[in-house]
């Protein structure tokens, strides 16, 4: 069956491209959720005249495209996972895993568009994992998988490190303090015995000369 896709549809085409598709792929999936039309005059027309509109669309793909791009092959993503002492992980790495870690960095990638194959990351380490982009384009993005364990024991190293930083802050401040105190006592002291501004030289004076 030839239809028009009415939007992006991966692997298959984009928006205003013509193709040939099978009747139940058609029928059952593309004009059922509004992803394409049927081809014929009237829907031909109107596509000849969204064509401006649909290239002004297709130019801003590429340049968000183009821009993701950029900041994917720049970004170094860590992914923490279950592995055992020798680093052998528990599982694999999955497209949908990367997915999720980009997600909480807000970028959205469809999971279809990340390339991993099928278990080959199943080791700690740092790894390329391509990501298909806007018209061809393509991006690599380097992972770094480690072990889930080894973050929480660093994890609680840091806190561990940091708790007593403050204990040997908080010591020193005290010491400090009681510093303070025992001078204020000293100065007390001496203002006692020797009043406010101390002895004149004058009163020293008078009591040689009796």
């Amino acid at each position: 069956m030839k239809v028009i896709l009415n939007q992006d549809v991966h692997n298959l085409g984009e928006e205003g491209d013509v193709v040939i598709v099978k009747n139940g792929y058609a029928r059952n999936f593309l004009l059922p959720r509004g992803q394409a039309v049927l081809f014929n005059k009237a829907n031909q027309a109107l596509f000849v005249s969204r064509a401006a509109a649909i290239e002004k669309r297709k130019e801003e793909k590429r340049k968000a495209a183009s821009s993701l791009k950029e900041k994917l092959d720049e970004m170094v993503l860590t992914l923490a996972v279950s592995a055992g002492e020798s680093g052998k992980l528990f599982g694999a790495v999955t497209s949908t895993m990367v997915q999720t870690a980009l997600a909480k960095q807000d970028i959205e990638i469809e999971r279809k568009r990340i390339e991993i194959s099928s278990n080959a990351i199943k080791m700690v380490g740092t790894y390329t994992v391509r990501i298909r982009l806007y018209e061809g384009e393509s991006a690599e993005m380097k992972i770094e998988v480690v072990s889930e364990g080894e973050v929480k024991k660093q994890q609680a190293e840091k806190a561990a490190a940091e708790k007593e930083a403050a204990r040997i802050a908080a010591k020193s401040k005290k010491t400090a303090t009681d510093e303070e105190v025992v001078e204020e006592i000293v100065e007390e002291v001496e203002e006692e015995v020797y009043g406010a501004e101390g002895i004149e030289e004058d009163e020293f004076d008078e009591d040689d000369e009796e």
